[in-house]
């Protein structure tokens, strides 16, 4: 930094990320270097999402020359390994290192609560966003759940609220980040290709504690085994939520009929579950985390029913797309590992056609498959997994499987053999990457299919 604390950033990524960090940092006393690998990037057209600043350099495969050894920060985005060559490069010269969220964090004005977990975030998410708003006169949701963070904070202020959803690659850079109340729905083996190892992979997660304190909360699920051991480590004061069995102090699950807060001494009907629009366990299960979180931020009890009782599915988990015929379709892209789409799987109350496969994170099918039996009447496999997922069907004896050629035939197949009283699932339990740009796009094509034929 120079005397006149002029700084200079580094932002590595040019997505949408990257771009919100560089037009938060566009007005202070800095130059920034907006930085792609990739040299074919196109250079006008990110200069426009950023507003063209004078003060933001659009960088393609290389540094301008006399920069490097001005740079006092680097911003990473989510999609940028921490061990790549790239960011190594950095760490060697002991350059400090954040990422979007720990740079929002630093012009937050408001309360921050924020969600982590393998499955269940960005459903939670957008239901806390929904709670928040009766208590908060303004609720900013953001983070992974497709909104930066460093977007919205800039309309933060003495009498908002951030909700956030934080993934463990966003969790991996964080310096003084602290929400009031935090939580953590479960853990599961994924993205094992990015952090290598299970306990790489948790330690990310518990990130979102590391600098709450005695008087800040976590929200955790008993029935997670790795949770539990964990949180006898923390230092918030731990609520934990439970849909197997009633909690001495908790909100929990009575009878698959009754979600109930038991919380300072008292119990409390919170909801039926048949007052809920969410369908499944899985579900129930978000309703109960954002009832803890919620209760731990001050909301009443009322206000908490009203909300988690009139809230819809988000977006491509389990989403209803239509019904044709008595074949009921659902769009659950965003079940982009097996964990999460059991969770699809078990929701369905028909038998099903599912769609699966897609982009190898390296993950292992076999509970994913073991679900099948009684619920699964065909599985129709696309993508890079569509081999690996066949074999584990064979080894674990379920055979009522095809694979498809392209994602289109895939799901015409399913449309023209499913017989009233069918349900057609799109849960694909793999990311989308090796066809699509994102689970979004791959969920909207499928919306598109079913609504079009």
């Amino acid at each position: 930094m120079s005397k006149d604390g002029h700084k200079t950033y580094l932002i590595i990524g040019t997505g949408r990320s990257g771009i919100a960090a560089a037009k938060l940092l566009d007005g202070e006393n800095a130059d920034i270097l907006l930085y792609d690998d990739k040299e074919d990037i196109d250079k006008e057209g990110i200069a426009a999402k950023t507003g063209n600043s004078d003060r933001i350099t659009i960088c393609a495969g290389s540094i301008p020359d006399g920069m490097e050894d001005k740079i006092d920060e680097v911003i990473v985005s989510p999609g940028v390994p921490l061990d790549s060559d790239t960011v190594l490069v950095w760490k060697n010269k002991n350059i400090n290192i954040i990422g979007e969220i720990e740079l929002a964090y630093r012009y937050e004005k408001g309360s921050v609560c924020a969600i982590t977990g393998t499955n269940g975030k960005t459903t939670t998410t957008s239901l806390m966003g929904e709670v928040m708003k009766k208590k908060y006169e303004k609720v900013l949701v953001a983070g992974n759940i497709g909104y930066p963070y460093t977007d919205t904070v800039k309309e933060s202020d003495d009498s908002s609220c951030s909700v956030l959803e934080i993934s463990s690659f966003q969790l991996e850079t964080i310096g003084d980040f602290k929400p009031a109340v935090s939580a953590i729905l479960n853990i599961t083996p994924d993205h094992l290709n990015r952090h290598h190892t299970m306990e790489n992979y948790i330690d990310a997660k518990f990130n979102i504690a590391a600098n709450q304190t005695e008087d800040d909360v976590i929200v955790l699920n008993y029935e997670d085994e790795i949770l539990r051991k964990r949180a006898e480590k923390i230092k918030p004061h731990v609520i934990y939520f439970s849909s197997r069995r009633e909690l001495e102090e908790g909100v929990f699950l009575r009878g698959e009929k009754d979600i109930i807060a038991r919380l300072d001494g008292k119990e409390i009907l919170i909801c039926r579950t048949d007052e809920l629009i969410l369908p499944g366990i899985h579900n129930y299960e978000n309703v109960m985390a954002a009832v803890a979180m919620a209760y731990a931020m001050g909301v009443s009890t009322d206000d908490i029913h009203d909300a988690v009782t009139s809230f819809k599915s988000v977006e491509h988990r389990i989403e209803y797309v239509c019904e044709k015929n008595d074949v009921i379709y659902y769009n659950d892209s965003k079940g982009t590992n097996p964990d999460a789409a059991i969770k699809g799987i078990q929701a369905m109350t028909r038998p099903t056609w599912l769609i699966g496969g897609g982009y190898d994170k390296g993950a292992d099918f076999t509970d994913w498959v073991q679900e099948f039996p009684g619920r699964v009447k065909k599985l129709v496999l696309i993508g890079e997994t569509a081999a690996q997922i066949a074999d584990t069907c064979d080894k674990n004896g379920f055979h009522d499987y095809i694979k498809a050629d392209s994602f289109e035939e895939a799901v015409r197949y399913c449309i023209d053999n499913a017989v009233p009283g069918d349900t057609v699932l799109l849960s694909p339990a793999c990311a989308s990457w090796d066809m699509f740009k994102s689970f979004e796009e791959r969920g909207n094509i499928f919306k598109d299919y079913v609504l079009g034929h």
